[in-house]
């Protein structure tokens, strides 16, 4: 089971993403700044009280609206509100309790998901505002009074929440079917490749409602194993109301990333790689996904004996900052090596998954420091005690030294890329956790 989801809603201008900004505070992590991944998060992790879940920030809701920017915001808040565990309905004691809090709060009733009520802007501590006492109307039980600004309340406001959350038990139960989300932008052909598995090579197949309306799982079952692929709406190229639209339009599919073990990011090889493509695969490096660049409609592409060599070496190209991930030329329409992606995701799957003793990846560290040894500053030396293995699905790495503000980038790159050649590590991201000892200046 993925991780509880809190969708923060409410009309524009209530100090939503305030709000999501406090919340996560200092928590949010970016491991490493990829090329072409937007930084305009709307979605990110969180912990309170030693749970951990995910908050996504939405649109304002406005109902009613004609507003193309406007609908497609609320478009996508209902997104958030399908696949919340909670929603955190915010209002503005600034305005008071408008008619379009009342109409979005009976759409949040309808749709069944437990909601907690808070309410913005009471900066001021002590006796609440007359006005705070009027959202009760909204017949959402009791407000809970925050300050997005200052902080006040949103303890209160994230207890309120873990009481709706599942016991951590129920969480850890996994279905032994691994999650495949196809990502990728609009007419890239995710929908055609489903469909050509689900249509002419299934063995057992069923489909059940996935996290939005226009996303569903479906199980599928061969000789490689049982597989839930995640079909999701694509991801949207920037059109004439580009800015705002661009921060919600990979909501999708950075939901169906977080539900997923294994990404295939879908390339039309009639239009070669684009940004939004490698923003699609920065969604999912990020995430630490085991992923594989499919290209698709491959057999439209005019073809000679360098036309695949000359392809593979622009991919290498435009997806440097996942050079671990693996190609595959495909055509969804004629199923031309669909059937062969099956061994390639169950191999990613399990790189994604492996663990290696302490003592194999020392040896590794021994060898690759030998070879080349550690940076150096005005004298002084890189020594890199140990490496130890801490999690899986990504592989993640700590390794201990003695400074660690000489352990460059280069230098982790070189360890990295030994790890690699020694154990695969195919399709899947690592992490390296830098933990400094006492200096030893020996």
């Amino acid at each position: 089971m993925a991780k509880p989801l809190v969708a923060i809603v409410g009309r524009p201008n209530v100090g939503k993403s305030m709000l999501f900004n406090k919340l996560i505070g200092k928590r949010l992590s970016i491991v490493e700044d990829t090329p072409g991944v937007t930084r305009d998060r709307i979605y990110a992790p969180c912990e309170w009280r030693n749970r951990v879940f995910d908050i996504v920030d939405t649109g304002g809701i406005e109902p009613g609206t004609d507003d193309q920017i406007l609908a497609f915001m609320r478009e996508q808040a209902e997104i958030a509100i399908s696949t919340a565990t909670v929603i955190v309905f915010v209002c503005d004691i600034k305005t008071g309790m408008t008619a379009s809090d009342q109409e979005v709060a009976n759409m949040l009733l309808r749709s069944g998901k437990p909601i907690v009520l808070a309410v913005n802007k009471m900066d001021s501590t002590g006796v609440p505002d007359p006005d705070f006492y009027e959202f009760y109307n909204l017949g959402l039980g009791d407000p809970i009074a925050v300050s997005a600004v200052h902080g006040h309340g949103t303890g209160d406001l994230l207890d309120a929440c873990l009481q709706y959350f599942p016991p951590e038990e129920e969480e850890e139960e996994e279905d032994d079917a691994i999650k495949v989300a196809v990502i990728g932008k609009p007419n890239a052909g995710k929908s055609s490749l489903v469909n050509k598995i689900l249509g002419e090579e299934r063995v057992i197949v069923s489909n059940v409602a996935g996290t939005t309306r226009d996303a569903i799982d479906s199980y599928f079952e061969n000789d490689q194993g049982r597989f839930v692929f995640i079909d999701t709406a694509g991801i949207r190229r920037k059109s004439k109301v580009e800015e705002d639209i661009e921060k919600y339009s990979v909501l999708r599919a950075t939901l169906a990333i977080e539900r997923s073990d294994v990404c295939l990011i879908l390339i039309d090889a009639t239009e070669g790689v684009t940004e939004q493509d490698t923003k699609v695969a920065g969604l999912a490096h990020e995430a630490g996904k085991a992923s594989i660049i499919v290209v698709n409609k491959w057999d439209l592409i005019e073809k000679d004996n360098t036309t695949m060599k000359e392809f593979e070496e622009k991919l290498q190209r435009d997806f440097s900052f996942m050079s671990y991930a693996p190609f595959v030329f495909i055509s969804a329409k004629t199923g031309q090596r669909v059937p062969k992606l099956f061994a390639k995701i169950r191999e990613v799957y399990e790189q994604n998954a492996m663990r290696i003793s302490t003592g194999m990846l020392n040896d590794v560290l021994a060898y690759a420091t030998t070879r080349v040894q550690p940076p150096s500053d005005k004298g002084r030396r890189l020594k890199i005690y140990y490496m130890t293995q801490a999690s899986t699905k990504p592989p993640t790495f700590v390794i201990f030294v003695n400074r660690a503000d000489l352990f460059h980038f280069s230098y982790q790159r070189y360890i990295e890329n030994q790890i690699r050649s020694t154990f695969g590590l195919t399709g899947t991201p690592v992490r390296f956790v830098v933990r400094e000892r006492a200096r030893d200046e020996k």
